[in-house]
């Protein structure tokens, strides 16, 4: 079997559009080969990998390499969404990372729980963001093997 390309394009599913910002430049100043796609809520996150709605245009949403994910969302929570992407025997080969504010026991142990690859707390100053954009980056798209998509 032929190893398909590992896909460079990292989902980010987070509401606040400041957080989104932020790490939009975090990942450009990491220096990152990148392309950095965008949702909301859990609803688009899962409408985004199922190609429905505004984002069933054949091309707009290439397969993400890595999902960040924030988890306090309105329609649909990053619980949901990672329950539903881990549920799909096609999407939970996709690394999920949950990018979040929260620091709860009870939240980091349920996202694993859920099946996240990882859970990280997101820093507060820019310099730490774009620090770890860089690690988070380099460990999934240099350094980690991945399943080859059948």
């Amino acid at each position: 079997m032929i190893a398909a390309a590992k896909s460079n394009v990292i989902l980010m599913a987070d509401d606040d559009s400041d957080d989104r910002l932020l790490a939009q430049d975090a990942l450009a100043e990491s220096g990152l080969a990148t392309d950095v796609r965008f949702v909301e809520d859990g609803v688009e996150l899962m409408d985004y990998l199922h190609r429905r709605a505004k984002f069933s245009q054949s091309g707009s949403c290439p397969r993400p390499g890595l999902i960040l994910l924030d988890l306090n969302m309105p329609k649909k929570d990053g619980r949901e969404a990672l329950r539903e992407i881990k549920a799909d025997s096609e999407l939970r080969k996709i690394p999920v990372v949950v990018l979040t504010t929260s620091t709860a026991d009870t939240d980091i142990a349920r996202i694993y729980e859920l099946g996240a690859n990882s859970f990280i707390s997101k820093p507060v100053a820019f310099n730490a963001l774009v620090d770890l954009m860089k690690v988070v980056g380099k460990y999934w798209f240099e350094v980690v093997v991945l399943p080859v998509r059948t």
